[in-house]
């Protein structure tokens, strides 16, 4: 390990550290505009100019290696007289748009130029301009601004594994732009924004409505998928106005989807306010009294059953189980798309692995997913991955960025690679990490028990499974799926045998917690109780409509695909009348003669932490025992197919947001400048 000597501080570090990396362990601030830690290095701000001793001039300390016995100056005239020629250069065409630039505030530009900026500008010629470029419906270009630090071109090629960006021209000429015009196609690319320095590309959404000293910030978590991604909630008054990334290396580093960060416009529209109750077969505004009598004289000695829809928190779905179980009825149920993993064993429908586990992985089998557009953020680690062993996939064949070697499409393909057929299945007895991933296009398949068990067969078969390594993780696409499942909301029949029963009459009343990816034509025959945020295909057979409030405007507790329990705080209140869900239950039940035994929130997840322990484990993996589960049986040769068609529209938010229908317009059917090599 290399010892450095920086203004005369002795520092060991690492071997291959860098010296820019060397005086930040040594708690020396260096400057720097194209330097990241996830980007490869380019060296070519020169920001970060340090003097070496014995060296005949300035170092960039970013693309310098660490060596042992190093002397090294950061804050010597002649680093200062560096740093204020660099920064001279650099706003040589630079125009004067802070007034107006929505990085204003945040810029990186701005703060170096006041911390490390000389007071010379003997630049006079005229400055250059370059026309705008369309990067999609996401990103806003001002390209003028650009400094060419080359973050976002390569973010594009090593991140997001879409290189569409790129540099043309030379020199003075030199401007970063898509190739063929093409938009920047990527389901992360609202990241660019993050990492740019300056203002040449920023929120295009988010464009001149807000400035970052209006703005009251709360740490909470997404919930458009099931890897509850740390982020920062940006409010002003009662709307939130743009969602950022948190760091947090185990789940999501320092990215998210741009689901995540862009639908956040949902959250204003087709919005639940009041109470509603059908009158002569129309849809009319009610006070919550006049609801909840309507629901009492409708739910009493009638059968009834629960859905549980994929946003939901812990707290209502716990609130909803307890005056279910009060009302005498246990057909309640949260897989909306047919899953036929059960509650029976936790080790059956976790990712085992943990999401940071994947880079331990050194072979990866993916069966029924697209994790590119059921989990974006996580398929960085596969394209990760794929540079250290073989990926191969049974499913849909998709571009998911890296190569992948396609098996088939259906189980067959399972039982050949669990008999040892084939080059992979050679790959995965010899590698030491093997993981495999079943999606939700495997576990609602028809024979969905039947991958199950295959499914177990292979990891136990190929060392997928020891004592310090559990390689068996299926990924979930809802956010409410593992909470619901470890508090055992699953029924024999699953959603679909409550939506028979519901067809054929044997089931009278239903109460739909925002379940919206079901057929609700099914339930027009009973008596349908909805409860939610948005009016999405719950409401379309909604006998009385509850409003409830979307998830960052309550606080609520949430279990992702990991097992990890993460506690999401409130960002601001709801509209109107609507209500905490748990609350609203509370109240109903109160209605109902079945009062539930809690007055407040913490009185609730008091009572639900002492019948699931687990759940007070915050920020925590869990490891759980191996164990026997899905079904041996002669599966069909039905194609295994991916449930997730369009990226942008799988949630009541997502589908409300104006965002994101026009990013479902612009990038249907769009040609990826980037090829995945695919077998």
């Amino acid at each position: 390990m290399p010892t450095l000597t920086i203004d005369g501080i002795e520092v060991e570090v690492e071997g291959g550290s860098t010296v820019l990396q060397a005086c930040e362990a040594a708690g020396i601030e260096i400057p720097r505009f194209c330097f990241h830690e996830r980007l490869s290095i380019s060296g070519n701000c020169r920001m970060c100019l340090v003097e070496m001793e014995k060296a005949p001039k300035l170092i960039a300390s970013c693309a310098m290696p660490a060596g042992d016995g190093m002397v090294i100056h950061t804050k010597s005239d002649k680093v200062k007289r560096g740093r204020e020629g660099v920064l001279e250069f650099t706003l040589i065409n630079h125009p004067l748009d802070c007034p107006v630039c929505d990085q204003g505030g945040e810029c990186d530009l701005q703060d170096q130029y006041l911390a490390y900026s000389g007071d010379d500008n003997r630049y006079e010629e005229g400055r250059r301009t370059v026309a705008k470029d369309d990067f999609g419906p996401l990103v806003k270009t001002v390209m003028t601004r650009c400094i060419h630090c080359t973050r976002c071109v390569r973010f594009a090629d090593e991140i997001a594994g879409v290189p569409a960006l790129g540099g043309i021209g030379r020199g003075d000429h030199l401007e970063i732009t898509t190739y063929q015009e093409q938009p920047f196609a990527s389901e992360l690319s609202g990241n660019v924004v993050d990492l740019c320095p300056v203002g040449a590309l920023t929120n295009k959404p988010y464009a001149f409505t807000a400035r970052p000293w209006e703005l009251k910030s709360t740490e909470t978590f997404d919930i458009h998928d099931a890897m509850g991604s740390s982020v920062r909630a940006d409010a002003r008054g009662a709307q939130v106005m743009r969602f950022l990334p948190r760091v947090h290396e185990d789940v999501n580093e320092e990215w998210i989807s741009d689901k995540t960060r862009q639908a956040v416009d949902g959250l204003k529209y087709n919005r639940l306010d009041q109470p509603y109750v059908r009158r002569d077969g129309k849809l009319q505004p009610a006070s919550w009294d006049e609801a909840f009598d309507v629901i009492a004289s409708n739910v009493k000695g009638k059968k009834i059953a629960a859905l549980i829809g994929d946003l939901c928190d812990l707290e209502s779905m716990y609130a909803l189980k307890g005056l279910m179980a009060a009302l005498g009825s246990t057909a309640i149920d949260c897989r909306q798309d047919g899953a036929k993993y059960g509650g029976k064993h936790r080790v059956g429908y976790l990712f085992n692995s943990s999401i940071a586990g994947i880079d331990e992985a050194d072979t990866c089998l993916l069966v029924g997913t697209n994790p590119r557009k059921e989990a974006a953020v996580l398929n960085i680690r596969l394209r990760y991955l794929s540079k250290r062993g073989p990926i191969a996939s049974v499913g849909e064949v998709e571009n998911l960025t890296y190569p992948v070697e396609h098996l088939g499409n259906n189980v067959k393909a399972l039982e050949d690679v669990l008999l040892g057929k084939g080059d992979f299945a050679k790959a995965l007895k010899k590698a030491e990490k093997p993981m495999i991933i079943l999606g939700s296009g495997a576990v609602s398949h028809a024979d969905g028990a039947a991958i199950l068990k295959l499914a177990h067969d292979i990891a136990e078969k190929y060392g997928m499974v020891s004592d310090c390594w559990n390689g068996f993780n299926v990924l979930h696409t809802a956010a409410s799926r593992v909470g619901a499942m470890d508090l055992g909301l699953v029924s024999d029949g699953g959603v679909d045998g409550i939506l028979n029963g519901a067809a054929k009459g044997d089931i009278e009343v239903v109460f739909n917690l925002g379940a919206d990816e079901i057929d609700t034509a099914r339930l027009e025959k009973a008596f349908v109780i909805y409860q939610g945020s948005h009016g999405d295909e719950g409401v379309k057979h909604a006998d009385v409509i509850l409003p409830g409030v979307a998830y960052p405007e309550k606080p609520g507790t949430y279990v992702n695909m990991e097992g990890r329990v993460q506690l999401a705080p409130r960002v601001i209140f709801g509209p109107g009348d609507a209500r905490e869900d748990w609350a609203i239950l509370r109240a109903l039940s109160q209605k109902l003669g079945h009062t539930l035994p809690f007055d407040t929130i913490s009185e609730l997840r008091t009572k639900m932490i002492a019948d699931y322990p687990h759940l007070d484990q915050v920020d925590q993996v869990p490891k759980e025992s191996w164990a026997e589960f899905g079904v041996t049986a002669k599966a069909s040769d039905a194609p295994i197919t991916n449930l997730i068609d369009d990226f942008y529209q799988t949630n009541p938010i997502a589908r409300s947001s104006k965002v994101m229908a026009e990013c479902s317009s612009a990038y249907e059917g769009a040609q990826f400048v980037a090829e995945a090599v695919n077998g």
